[in-house]
């Protein structure tokens, strides 16, 4: 009995692991696209275009390569330099940035 408690107990930090690490992307994504929106001149109903444009790249495939893919052609077609390591630095520190939001979303929940 007590070991079928643990496995379920695991299982559910486990679910809310990846629930949380899943709403971290779709953040990171929405920073993403907003900060590259920014450099693309876009603003108001634009940018909301653009980041669910973003949003809806991250269907095609799983991982990251389908979002850097859509940002680098977006920033060649805007005439703008950008090498795939610096989208992908950008899009780390812009996680981690997702992540601390979630978090700070999650804590405020449970007051």
């Amino acid at each position: 009995m007590v070991i079928k408690k643990t496995s379920t107990v695991h299982e559910a930090v486990h679910a809310l692991k990846q629930e949380l690490e899943f709403r971290a992307e779709a953040r990171r994504n929405r920073l993403l696209a907003a900060w590259a929106a920014e450099r693309f001149g876009l603003d108001g109903d634009a940018v909301d275009a653009y980041v669910k444009e973003v949003i809806a790249s991250d269907l095609e495939e799983p991982g990251d390569a389908d979002v850097v893919r859509k940002v680098l052609a977006d920033f060649a077609d805007n005439g703008l330099d950008m090498d795939e390591a610096a989208l992908k630095e950008q899009m780390e520190a812009m996680m981690e940035e997702a992540r601390a939001q979630v978090l700070a979303e999650e804590e405020a929940k449970a007051d």
